[in-house]
């Protein structure tokens, strides 16, 4: 397929990455006519070819899906996500062989493959609007934005339509419209929690989610067949992800090497030019050191990650790290908290159903510190809701009595209706939030071992109050009863919307990149993927990775072409 060899050891371009920002930052490159090395430090992954699961019942397994007690053990931490399950054990790490250290616990999820999370992510595809890219700057947190809304839109459009994000338009000024493929559609008691919300709550709005799983065929793909088996990779290529979209689409060029099994060590710096020269790798068969050389530099590892490579990065001039003049680099850690909400049981409607297994879910946008109307003095920026309605099966009477054909008969009748709802926060960046590296301590590759020392502030803390009983009134006002609340707070790192730790800036003593995710002082490296984000917002940020990575890409070709990198 894609995954070729060859002799040479120089590229126009290397990405550091193979996931969503690495698979668009391939895609732009190649397209444009640069011979690229994709750096991977993970195994290949082959679409369709490497989904063992796709098609695999429950009753195929001897756990029926859950985890053995060894396999808990050697992914203890990905377990604390919750996500991770026989089907789609393949496309996450082993913890015992990826070691690190917490000061305070951070859940760091990981996928070394070809792809990285793309093959696992949730999908959930919202733009940011200037609400978000104007915060910091209105409310004195952190530094401003060099970017706004204008500056990414196109780019946004761009994106979406290669990725394929159907969703419904709502014309909110907070949450832009996009290129959307016709919406899911929702169930029945969604519908009625949709009409009774909205008119009960004057500027909440209750939609679909906006999901990167195409409803329309697209370039060959899809449509989604509602299986809901999308983290185990899909084989109608109707979710995005780099292995089945972005990366074949780099390969078709002929410009596209990918090479697994590469940690990314270290960024190789030359001072006479003042630039980076290529990448240094280890080996993880032979554990043997190697270098790349390349024109341009696309850092795209994943926000921890590429930030570990940056930080790895020293030489004279950056005895703290590559292009950390500000000694910014490694801070600002964000993540959305979420595991906030209510859960409550719908009478009736015992006589519907839905059809298939719907992958995506329902979305209720900021309705908090959106304007003048709406403003909470309880905390800064806001929140949105996750969540959905279904109805119980056969599992239902796990905990039931009974026995014989009354019994058996019992289960395949469909149990109630519940509506649940689940909050997504904004984590606001804070210097203090951060990852460093140990001072002598290696992991097994003899890189330094990554340290987190992060957690939620006072500002996370106090909406989840909000968080938590504005979703109960909402389920009531949608005629949910026995409704219970829940606030499971846990880490950063657990929402899997890892962010900062190299933000983009005006000033290069305050920031590390630029408006273009140049580094400030090597600016044939850019960095695109979580690390550049500045202030997190409260939407999933994935989408945005994209939009930057294209836009990065475009100014990154054309300063080659005027020979200014």
């Amino acid at each position: 397929m894609y995954f070729n060899s060859n002799d040479t050891n120089t590229f126009d371009a290397i990405v550091i990455g193979s996931g969503v920002s690495g698979g668009w930052a391939a895609k732009e490159l190649c397209e444009k006519g640069l011979k690229t090395l994709v750096l991977e430090r993970g195994r290949p992954v082959r679409h369709m070819a490497d989904y063992p699961t796709m098609n695999t019942d429950p009753w195929d397994l001897p756990m029926r899906g859950a985890l053995t007690a060894e396999e808990r053990e050697k992914f203890h931490v990905q377990n604390r996500s919750g996500f991770i399950d026989e089907f789609n054990k393949q496309f996450f790490i082993n913890d015992l062989q990826n070691p690190y250290r917490e000061d305070k616990r951070f859940d760091w999820i990981r996928g070394d493959q070809t792809g990285g999370k793309s093959l696992t992510w949730g999908r959930q595809c919202y733009r940011w609007s200037d609400l978000d890219f104007e915060a910091n700057a209105k409310e004195g947190v952190g530094v401003d934005w060099p970017i706004r809304y204008k500056d990414i839109a196109p780019w946004y459009d761009y994106v979406e339509k290669f990725v394929g994000v159907s969703g419904e338009k709502l014309g909110l000024a907070h949450l832009p419209d996009g290129q959307f493929q016709k919406p899911m559609e929702l169930n029945c008691v969604e519908a009625v929690a949709k009409e009774k919300i909205e008119s009960t709550f004057p500027g909440r709005v209750f939609t679909i989610g906006r999901v990167a799983n195409l409803t329309e065929q697209l370039n060959g793909r899809g449509p989604c067949q509602f299986r809901n088996r999308c983290n185990r990779g899909c084989p109608y290529s109707a979710y995005f992800s780099s292995v089945s979209v972005t990366l074949p689409a780099a390969e078709k060029t002929g410009n596209l090497t990918v090479r697994n099994h590469s940690i990314a060590h270290s960024i190789i710096y030359d001072p006479e030019s003042g630039k980076a020269s290529g990448v240094r790798i280890v080996d993880t068969e032979t554990k043997e050191m190697q270098e790349f050389y390349a024109k341009v530099v696309f850092v795209c590892a994943s926000a921890m990650a590429s930030t570990v490579v940056l930080l790895n990065s020293t030489s004279e001039r950056f005895p703290n790290g590559l292009g950390n003049d500000s000694g910014e680099l490694g801070h600002n850690l964000m993540d959305h908290h979420y595991f906030v909400g209510a859960i409550g049981s719908f009478p009736g409607m015992e006589d519907k159903y839905y059809k298939g297994r719907r992958p995506n879910g329902i979305y209720i946008p900021r309705f908090y510190n959106v304007d003048k109307g709406s403003k909470n003095d309880a905390f800064l920026r806001g929140f949105g809701y996750q969540g959905g309605a279904s109805r119980s099966g056969w599992d239902g009477g796990i905990n039931g009595g009974g026995i014989g054909a009354d019994f058996k008969n019992k289960l395949f009748e469909p149990g109630g209706w519940s509506l649940a709802l689940n909050g997504f926060g904004e984590c606001l960046p804070d210097h203090d939030n951060r990852l460093y590296l140990h001072e002598s301590e290696k992991d097994p590759y003899g890189i330094p071992m990554v340290v987190f020392d992060a957690e939620f502030k006072s500002n996370e803390i106090a909406m989840r109050d909000f968080m938590k009983n504005d979703a109960s009134a909402m389920l009531e006002a949608a005629g949910c009863k026995d409704i219970y609340t829940f606030d499971y707070l846990g880490a950063p790192g657990k929402c899997i919307h890892e962010m900062g730790t190299a933000r983009m800036g005006h000033d290069p003593k305050t920031s590390v990149l630029n408006k273009n995710n140049q580094v400030h002082s090597v600016p044939n490296v850019y960095v695109t993927d979580g690390a550049c984000m500045t202030s997190s917002s409260c939407v999933n940020p994935s989408i945005t990775y994209m939009a930057l990575t294209a836009r990065a890409v475009d100014h990154a070709v054309k300063e080659l072409n005027r020979q200014n990198l």
